[in-house]
């Protein structure tokens, strides 16, 4: 069941809405097109959060809780001038990566959300390298981390190819540290 809510609007703040997403950072890969999030998306983000996939953030949640996680993720772009961005690919959502700070966090966060279809063929490693060079290199950040559930070794593996190293647990959640060098883009 949708919402209300989850529907686009047209007229002026639906442009407003788009020139406000033109503003976001948009980063490019080889494959990839990271961009701003769209009411659009949101359907592929319940994908990941109302279903097992989401047992790692707080899920599998409901609809309503996912809509929330997802606002507070792109609302973060306007407090913070971080937060989550769509990774596209082909012109398909291939899931999602996020630099943020959650309620909780310590350090700023990178984060990536995948959808079944897109594992197994580098993408998170792509995006997530992409967020990582614009949080060390665009935003000048000092220290970036990733929180991951103990069970997640497809995260753990991800992180470790990304160049993390495991440093201690916050509330239940393995910490993941990226050297200051990164990976490069």
């Amino acid at each position: 069941m949708s919402f209300a809510c989850e529907t686009p609007r047209t007229g002026p703040a639906a442009m407003f809405a788009l020139h406000l997403q033109g503003q976001l950072p948009l980063l490019a890969t080889d494959r990839l097109l990271l961009r701003a999030p769209k009411v659009e998306d949101f359907d592929a983000f319940a994908r990941i959060a109302c279903t097992e996939r989401g047992q790692y953030f707080g899920g599998p949640m409901t609809r309503e809780d996912a809509w929330a996680d997802f606002t507070q993720m792109t609302a973060t772009w306007l407090l913070h001038g971080h937060g989550i961005w769509t990774i596209g690919r082909g012109g398909e959502i291939a899931g999602f990566v996020l630099l943020g700070f959650e309620p909780g966090d310590l350090e700023p966060e990178l984060g990536f959300l995948l959808l079944p279809e897109a594992e197994g063929c580098g993408i998170a490693f792509e995006a997530a390298t992409a967020a990582q060079h614009h949080a060390l290199n665009g935003l000048g950040w000092t220290t970036l981390v990733s929180y991951i559930d103990p069970s997640n070794t497809r995260a753990q593996r991800l992180a470790t190819r990304l160049g993390a190293v495991r440093d201690g647990l916050v509330d239940d959640a393995q910490v993941w540290r990226y050297g200051s060098g990164g990976v490069a883009a």
